[in-house]
């Protein structure tokens, strides 16, 4: 008799993924979609609350993922300012009228920038942020649409537990108190349980970050892990995908992005693990559904294991227009060329990790002296020590 039920929920399963690939389509963000899809998938959960969907939606190089339990929805993340109105646009399609949580997992604009825009097109419950501030346009819009709203930031505690209809998940960072000016360990975490399945997200948390939450002895494990920092080596350490033994990865990053993400540490540490990797570069929106014992996907692994250039596509730029960095020194320059980031006033290394957490906006390239830029109120970098 289980059996019978089981095959009949996997038929089910692929019947709605099809729904669900028509809405949502697997290679571009929204491509193919139709309103007959997301109405099919509208009526299937208004009377039946038995699955768990998670949408990985494929917003280049950024972040954000719809989870629709029953009736009930999420959004972690919303991608780039220029992807506010899609995001709104795959939301209406796939039937979202209120989302009973909002998370942004830290103010970077990769990952915040489009939730003003759903912010304030859709109604909402609650919205989630870590308890720190940043001083950019895009993370302030964010802020002024939840005060125009009326409503009140939750900040994240770990430990927290929160329903989503017939599922639940829990924070699980951050844990620690002070990471300085890193803002990717700030990033909210979350363990999100529906059934006998498990789903770890951690937004951009790096090394430290997971660490601590090792050290937290909560149980980790999962059965899917959304890749830290767009599989960024500076995070997905060993030590933190042996905790949650994912069977399944998910790489949120934009093709041919300047970051050389994902990087080739992390790509060989899912593959030592033998998990199972999925990428919206390389296959767009991404779309796992639980019945609460399989997960069923809208699309087949990546068998590619392609590394992201380390260098990436700016820094290649960059060095073929003058490789060397010494031309000028006797009018004060210096050998190496520096990053700047003119909203910490910290210069860097190239190589240093923290360069990739510099938004655009606040990135500036320097071959002035260190003593230069300390006369212009830049200090070094106490990471890669400049």
């Amino acid at each position: 008799m289980k059996s019978r039920i089981r095959r009949a929920r996997a038929g089910f399963l692929l019947l709605l993924l099809l729904a669900l690939s028509q809405a949502a389509g697997c290679g571009n963000f929204i491509t193919g979609k139709s309103p007959e899809g997301s109405q099919a998938v509208r009526e299937y959960r208004d009377t039946n609350g038995e699955t768990l969907e998670i949408h990985f939606m494929d917003v280049g190089q950024g972040d954000a993922t719809l989870i629709r339990q029953g009736n009930h929805a999420m959004l972690i993340d919303g991608g780039n300012n220029d992807k506010g109105t899609v995001l709104q646009s795959y939301l209406q399609y796939q039937g979202v009228e209120n989302l009973d949580y909002v998370i942004g997992t830290h103010p970077d604009a990769d990952h915040v920038g489009g939730l003003d825009v759903v912010l304030y097109k859709f109604s909402w419950d609650t919205v989630i942020l870590p308890d720190l501030q940043k001083d950019t346009k895009t993370y302030q819009e964010v802020l002024e649409v939840i005060e125009d709203k009326g409503k009140k930031i939750t900040y994240p505690e770990a430990g927290d537990v929160y329903t989503l209809g017939n599922a639940e998940f829990t924070v699980i960072s951050p844990t620690g108190e002070d990471y300085g000016d890193n803002w990717n360990n700030y990033s909210v975490g979350i363990l999100l349980q529906f059934g006998e399945n498990r789903f770890v997200f951690t937004g951009d948390a790096e090394e430290e970050a997971e660490q601590d939450m090792i050290e937290e002895n909560v149980d980790l494990s999962a059965d899917v892990l959304k890749a830290a920092h767009h599989g960024s080596d500076t995070a997905n350490t060993m030590a933190f995908l042996e905790e949650v033994g994912p069977t399944s990865v998910v790489i949120s990053c934009g093709e041919g992005n300047s970051y050389g993400h994902p990087r080739a540490g992390a790509m060989n540490n899912f593959r030592s693990i033998g998990a199972k990797v999925y990428r919206t570069d390389e296959q767009g929106t991404i779309v796992a559904v639980s019945d609460g014992t399989e997960i069923t996907w809208n699309c087949s692994p990546s068998e590619s294991w392609k590394a992201g250039e380390p260098l990436g596509a700016q820094g290649a730029e960059m060095e073929k227009a003058g490789t060397d960095y010494g031309a000028g020194k006797d009018k004060g320059e210096a050998k190496n060329e520096y990053i700047l980031n003119t909203n910490t006033k910290k210069y860097h290394h190239k190589s240093c990790g923290s360069v990739e957490q510099i938004q655009e906006e606040n990135k500036e390239y320097s071959n002035l002296t260190p003593q230069k830029l300390e006369e212009q109120g830049y200090e070094p970098c106490k990471r890669c020590n400049p």
